[in-house]
């Protein structure tokens, strides 16, 4: 089965795969599977539940599961109806949860009876919100829904799409500590599934592994680009890392997509050897992905292809390193993706030569529509493709809407591009820029440590310090002055850490699984106080 021209709305993805292989598994969890044709079915059904509750177009329906049966259906059965979902990470705090809904303006809340008592008052709380369905047992009189009748309503006929519609709105850490939410249309799911499957290779008889929350789009990716070939998705919802080692194995994956942090967790575990054996590729996202992270993992599954992905919530994915390259070129993050055109710009809009830094703009079908309800972070970071970088011919009077990452990269002879930080996290220290990324690479390269990050403090001379969070391999002693020592074997002078912090076991992770870096500095710069520059 290859990709086809004719799905054009979310929904179509699984109507497509169902009409040629209805009694193909298209989900497994928790031991039980669900075919296309039972998917199909069920996605309708709820699409029709919505209706004749007199949700309208482009109403938000948030949805607060863990990764289940319902959270796929309920997901495209918003699209069917032409509602708008908003998938809500379950791991994050009543507090957020309930911002997203207030923020959305939900007017229908699918959760479960275990999930609703968390949120309080959530009626009281979120104007909007004028239903509640649970997935599991209803009590009578204390207005919620019940799953089966839901999608026990009578056929109706949805309301009128097109691809310019908003499907979803994926809410992602905003720098005020609540999420923003970004807003993403049919066009640019399907846009974004279909470039994904095209460099992956992705086919009917892929088993790909959903351990990452679909409420993360690299998550919900997993649920589209295998519905895109009408292949099978397991859905895991993983307490240890082990967890998902094992269900590699049970469940024969062949394509495996996981954040750096994951993987660098589950590279110091004993693999079954049957896993390289069927594990066709794996994919990161979400952040860089250390070297010596990525040598562990190429001698754990050696027959597995690596693809080296980056990208931000805003475009989905910008780049790809391919395998064939990973090897020659293994700190790249690689050339746009297919169907996008990735540009450095410097701050005048002029386009930066090989070598030169500049700020990271993607331009295509996967730029999203902007932030919902922020206009002025949408116009900051949503603007016109500048003419003066030469892309589009004069004469033309509409303005191209283009996303700048406010990621810098540089870009080689070759094209390929690297990483080189994000523009607010860069170390001013000394009169030097320092990417806090080369410095936990160096550092992470040696072995010393299991994970780290590097943040920039204050300092009354130097304008900024390197703090490290540190975490120590199982079963070894921090000591800071052993550190220093390797550091200043691997980085230039300006580079060493002039505090290094043990932060135990493991660093603080958001939702998604990411190291979150906002709250590991705010925690580095609570333990240091006023920094003095002195060596800690």
């Amino acid at each position: 089965m290859t990709v086809s021209s004719s799905p054009t709305l979310l929904h179509h993805l699984i109507e497509h795969a169902a009409g040629i292989r209805p009694d193909a598994v298209a989900l497994r969890a928790g031991g039980a599977d669900l075919r296309y044709g039972e998917l199909a079915d069920n996605v309708r059904a709820f699409a029709n539940g919505l209706l004749a509750l007199g949700v309208g177009r482009g109403d938000r329906v948030a949805i607060y599961l863990e990764q289940r049966f319902e959270t796929v259906v309920a997901s495209f059965g918003c699209a069917a109806a032409g509602a708008v979902f908003v998938p809500v990470n379950p791991l994050l705090k009543a507090i957020q949860v309930r911002h997203i809904l207030r923020d959305a303006g939900a007017r229908l809340l699918l959760t479960s009876r275990q999930r609703l008592p968390v949120l309080g008052d959530v009626r009281a709380d979120c104007a909007a919100l004028r239903h509640i369905v649970l997935v599991d047992d209803v009590e009578e009189g204390d207005g919620t829904i019940a799953w089966p009748q839901l999608l026990a309503a009578p056929a109706t006929a949805p309301h009128r799409l097109i691809d310019a519609d908003i499907a979803a709105i994926l809410y992602t850490s905003g720098s005020t500590g609540l999420p923003k939410g970004v807003v993403l249309s049919h066009a640019n799911m399907v846009a974004g599934a279909r470039s994904v499957v095209s460099y992956l290779g992705n086919h009917a008889d892929d088993t790909l592994l959903a351990a990452l929350p679909l409420s993360f789009d690299a998550g919900f990716s997993q649920l589209t680009t295998a519905f895109c070939v009408g292949a099978r998705v397991v859905l895991l919802n993983y307490l240890l890392a082990r967890d998902v080692v094992k269900a590699m194995a049970a469940e024969r994956v062949t394509g495996l997509t996981a954040v750096p942090p994951l993987y660098m967790q589950i590279a110091r575990l004993d693999w079954p050897g049957d896993i390289d054996r069927h594990l066709r590729y794996f994919a990161s996202t979400g952040g860089r992905m250390p070297r010596v992270t990525l040598d562990a993992l190429r001698r754990r599954v050696p027959s597995a292809q690596p693809f080296l992905m980056y990208g931000l919530t805003e475009a989905f994915r910008a780049t790809v390193l391919p395998p064939d390259e990973v090897a020659r070129r293994p700190d790249s993050i690689g050339r746009a993706i297919p169907g996008t055109e990735v540009l450095v710009l410097r701050a005048d809009g002029s386009r930066c030569p090989p070598g030169e830094p500049g700020e990271l703009v993607q331009r295509g079908p996967l730029v999203a529509q902007g932030y919902w309800n922020d206009a002025a972070r949408t116009a900051e970071r949503f603007r016109p493709l500048p003419a003066a970088a030469g892309v589009r011919p004069e004469g033309l009077v509409r303005e191209e809407i283009v996303v700048f990452s406010g990621d810098t990269v540089r870009a080689d002879d070759d094209g390929f591009l690297y990483f080189v930080g994000r523009r607010d996290d860069m170390i001013k220290t000394s009169g030097y820029r320092v990417s806090p990324v080369e410095v936990e690479d160096a550092i992470l390269g040696s072995g010393a440590l299991a994970e780290c990050v590097a943040v920039g403090v204050d300092h009354a001379e130097l304008g900024q310090v390197i703090a490290l969070a540190c975490c120590v391999p199982s079963g070894c002693a921090f000591d800071a002055d052993t550190l220093r020592t390797g550091c200043r074997q691997v980085l230039p002078a300006y580079q060493v850490p002039a505090h290094f912090v043990d932060f135990g076991g493991a660093l603080p992770r958001n939702p998604n699984g990411k190291l979150d870096r906002p709250a590991i500095a705010a925690a580095l710069r609570e333990r240091l106080g006023g920094t003095t520059g002195e060596y800690s």
